[in-house]
This record gives C-alpha cells, sequence and structure tokens, in this order.
C-alpha cells in the first residue's frame, strides 16, 4: 500500500512526517492509536478534491521517529500539534480527529489555546472514565506486554485492530497498520507510546467543554467496541450545540467501515459555510 508522509517537521523530541494534498481552505486530518495516517488514504482524497487537506503521524507513531525515551502522552502530542500548526502557518484551520486524536486536538484547542475554523471529532477519546480494556492492562503490566514473544505481540496487536472494525479489513490493509510495530524496535514503540496515554490528560480541560464556541460536529458509529456509544452521549451532554451523526453497521473505525459515509458527512460542511 503507497502511503507516504513524505514531509518532516523537527520536534524536541525527534522527526514527525507529514503530507498536504490539494488546494484551497485548509483540513487537517488527525489519527489515533495505534494507527497512522494511513487510516486517511481513502478519505484525504475525496476531500482534496476541494481543500487543503494535512495528514501527519503522531511522534511515535507509522513514519515519524520512535526511539526510546520519547514523551508520547496526550499533553505532549498535543504540544507538537500546535507547534505543527504554526509550522503550517494554519491560523484557523477545520481539524477532524479520531480516537486520541479527539483529546489531542481539544488540549491543542483548549490548553495550547490554538483555534479552530471548525471541529469534528468522531470515536474519539475526549474525556470521562476511558482509561479501560487494553488501556488499562498496559498501564498496569507495561513491563509483562514488553517481554510478549514477537508472535504474541503481534497476534495481540492484530486481534485489537480486528477488534475496533465491525465490518472487517480489506486486503493488505491489516499489514499497513502492523508494520510499524513489527520487529524488536516496533514492539518497543507500541507498549511506548500506549504506557503514556493517560486520562489524566483528558481530565485537565473538561470543565472547559462547555465553553467551546466553535461548531463541533460529532460521528459514531453504533456498533463502535472501542469507545461505546455512551462516550458519544458524554461528550454531546458537554457540547451541547454540537452536532451528533451515528452511523449504523459500523464500529471505532469508520474509515475502514463506512469511508463513503464518513467522506459524505466531512464534504457536507456546517450550516454556518453556507
Amino acid at each position: 500500500m503507497s502511503w507516504t508522509p513524505v514531509e518532516e517537521f523537527e520536534t524536541p523530541e525527534g522527526v514527525v512526517r507529514w503530507r498536504v494534498l490539494g488546494s484551497g481552505d485548509p483540513v487537517v486530518l488527525v489519527h489515533g492509536t495505534p494507527y497512522s495516517s494511513v487510516l486517511w488514504r481513502d478519505i484525504a482524497p475525496a476531500l482534496a478534491r476541494t481543500r487543503a487537506v494535512y495528514v501527519f503521524d503522531h511522534l511515535g507513531f507509522g513514519r515519524s521517529d520512535q526511539r526510546e525515551g520519547q514523551d508520547l502522552s496526550l499533553a505532549a502530542h498535543a504540544r507538537n500539534f500546535a507547534r505543527l500548526l504554526d509550522h503550517w502557518e494554519l491560523s484557523r484551520p477545520s481539524v477532524v480527529a479520531h480516537d486520541i486524536g479527539g483529546a489531542v486536538v481539544l488540549r491543542t484547542l483548549l490548553l495550547e489555546e490554538r483555534d479552530y475554523r471548525d471541529l469534528t471529532l468522531f470515536d474519539a477519546v475526549t474525556g470521562g472514565e476511558w482509561e479501560r480494556g487494553l488501556f488499562r492492562l498496559i498501564l498496569e503490566h507495561a513491563d509483562v506486554f514488553r517481554e510478549l514473544p514477537d508472535y504474541a505481540h503481534e497476534a495481540l496487536v492484530a486481534a485489537h485492530m480486528r477488534h475496533a472494525t465491525h465490518v472487517g479489513f480489506r486486503p493488505g490493509v491489516l499489514d499497513a497498520f502492523l508494520a510499524p510495530w513489527r520487529g524488536a524496535a516496533g514492539q518497543a514503540a507500541f507498549y511506548r507510546q500506549y504506557s503514556q496515554i493517560r486520562q489524566a490528560d483528558t481530565a485537565a480541560y473538561e470543565d472547559l467543554l462547555g465553553g467551546i464556541s466553535l461548531p463541533v460536529r460529532i460521528i459514531w458509529g453504533r456498533e463502535d467496541r472501542i469507545l461505546p456509544p455512551e462516550y458519544a452521549e458524554w461528550l454531546h451532554a458537554r457540547i451541547p450545540h454540537a452536532e451528533l451523526h451515528w452511523i449504523e453497521e459500523a464500529g471505532h473505525l469508520l474509515q475502514e467501515d463506512a469511508a463513503g459515509q464518513l467522506s459524505a458527512l466531512l464534504t457536507a460542511g456546517f450550516p454556518s459555510d453556507g
């Protein structure tokens, strides 16, 4: 699968790799864990017909640098996202975020004080009691997970990724998602990033969610088993002016389960855009 972010941005802890497609009003797509900008391979070209679409791999993910000692907390990712926006000279882009990307962009908005034109969050970590499942197990037993035999590690990561899709992956897609986490270095990088993702970094801005005034859209897969629908309802209760859209027969990875419906919602814009 050919999808390579070719541009480089130097952060204090390594290189973040990114790319831009198309031209026009800017929109930035922010992935979550344990994925990369490969998630946007269908969505980005669709949006790039009318807009400049920015994609990147978080530090420690995909094609961006992976190395020991990196700060891969949500707070650090938010600082890096703020730096990227400054580097791109984007003062008010549209922002679309998935999974922990939601927490990253909310911290950047509310604590790093960068502004957006509008914000779309789908199947996203945003707040509440989300430190559960695999997150909690890795936090509590990080040393054990790091010592897994390579075949057991790959089987675990593959199973976790399959659990995120309701309809299954197309040929070759799962291999592309697994590639950054294979081998000794990839295995270390996988548990390095998971062991630093903490609920405390979303609790820090929860009381500010009600003050968000820009247009917000929430999109959620009805069959999400990673972040079930009550997480969408939790967020909507705290940003009550937000649009809430449900996608039926889709899980956590809307990019895989419902790329057409997701693209249609993203290209439709917000009512205020008309």
